[in-house]
């Protein structure tokens, strides 16, 4: 369905439910290359909602790599499925369940994809850590304020360098009786960091 290898698959070619968040195109965009995907690649999407973000790291690792979507919502997890089979990919096993709960027992991830977690990012993002290769990366997307702040308290004590946050802001057009208006989307703030050896 997708025939490009550079990400930003557009929202509206994902299956999509009310009560399933989805990560949008543009910051989902942000967040792949935040990740520095490449072939061959294990990768974590955890609270992978709709999918969206374990389709585009899927097209990145290719048939070599291997990406776990694990979301606690079973809508979320059953969502995930059918997105992957409308892209017809192979190379991600979709696991439902708590991530605190569910990563011990996956391989080492090369990238950690943390989104809508319910409260407990900073945790997962601790019980990840040392499932996370050296020179691994963790991408983290956040939309409150209290979990940015938890994040980067957790970070703080961990082993993880070079430590970037962008915040995303953007807005949608929308054609109106009158014209085109632009809409905006509620402001998204992505922290990246790398593994160090340290």
């Amino acid at each position: 369905m997708w025939k490009h290898k550079t990400p930003g698959i557009p929202d509206e070619l994902f299956e999509r439910a009310d009560e399933v968040p989805i990560t949008k195109e543009e910051v989902r965009v942000v967040q792949i290359s935040k990740g520095r995907l490449g072939d061959g690649l294990v990768v974590y999407d955890i609270g992978c909602g709709s999918g969206s973000v374990s389709v585009e790291a899927a097209y990145q690792v290719g048939q070599l790599g291997k990406v776990f979507a694990i979301d606690i919502d079973p809508r979320a997890v059953e969502l995930t499925k059918r997105n992957l089979g409308r892209f017809g990919l192979a190379n991600v096993t979709v696991i439902l369940g708590n991530a605190l709960d569910k990563v011990r027992d996956l391989p080492l991830a090369d990238v950690v994809f943390i989104g809508g977690t319910g409260g407990e990012t900073a945790q997962i993002l601790k019980a990840c850590e040392g499932k996370l290769r050296q020179g691994g990366r963790v991408v983290i997307g956040t939309i409150l304020i209290e979990t940015l702040y938890s994040v980067l308290s957790a970070i703080e004590g961990m082993q993880f360098s070079s430590v970037d946050i962008t915040q995303v802001t953007v807005a949608k057009s929308r054609k109106t009786s009158t014209g085109t208006m632009m809409l905006a989307r509620n402001p998204v703030t992505i922290i990246a960091a790398t593994k160090s050896s340290f």
